[in-house]
């Protein structure tokens, strides 16, 4: 949930952030722990929360008003941008903008992962170095492994579990990384 984040960024213990904020402990800490959503809190509630998280109010309720596309229509996306602006403008881009984090702190592992894998993609084969603002976040992965549908529905359609297998084995070592099949980021149409 993006208020624990926040609240880990700022190092401000859910005690403290009601405290100071006058909000009730209960509240915050039904929050945090996903008893309740944020969506059911009263505009005040809000209000005081992002006042005393030194953020706006939208930010905190980003998760609530964003629609998140389908991991493969997000896949393809990355990938077309990637073919439209070429590797080094890519990665400046990517790197001005930050969606890395942004999509971290949304809680968007696949998205968040996937573009970090590609970012760092582009850099070992281009031997730019790695982006050390990210180093915390490489140390996670997804638990499950996420296939391209494609390979699922082929799977399925042959009953061959092999394509899964064999995908993941020729899968880009800094996408596998964070449990991501991607064979082929350039092949777009």
């Amino acid at each position: 949930m993006i208020i624990n984040t926040l609240m880990e960024q700022k190092h401000i213990s859910k005690y403290r952030l009601a405290k100071e904020n006058n909000i009730p402990y209960m509240t915050l800490n039904d929050l945090c722990n996903g008893k309740t959503s944020l969506e059911k809190c009263s505009a005040e509630t809000v209000y005081k929360i992002a006042k005393g998280l030194n953020v706006s109010m939208e930010k905190i309720l980003e998760p609530y008003v964003i629609e998140r596309p389908s991991f493969d229509n997000y896949r393809s996306s990355v990938c077309h941008s990637l073919k439209r602006l070429g590797d080094y403008d890519f990665i400046v881009e990517q790197l001005k903008k930050d969606e890395i984090t942004v999509l971290y702190e949304r809680e968007w592992y696949p998205e968040c992962f996937y573009l970090l894998a590609m970012v760092d993609y582009i850099s070992r084969i281009n031997n730019i170095p790695l982006c050390e603002k990210y180093s915390y976040i490489r140390k996670f992965k997804l638990h499950d492994v996420v296939y391209p549908s494609s390979l699922i529905v082929l799977s399925k359609a042959t009953k061959d579990e092999k394509v899964l297998e064999e995908a993941k084995e020729q899968s880009i070592p800094e996408f596998i990384r964070f449990n991501i099949v991607e064979a082929d980021v350039r092949n777009v149409i």
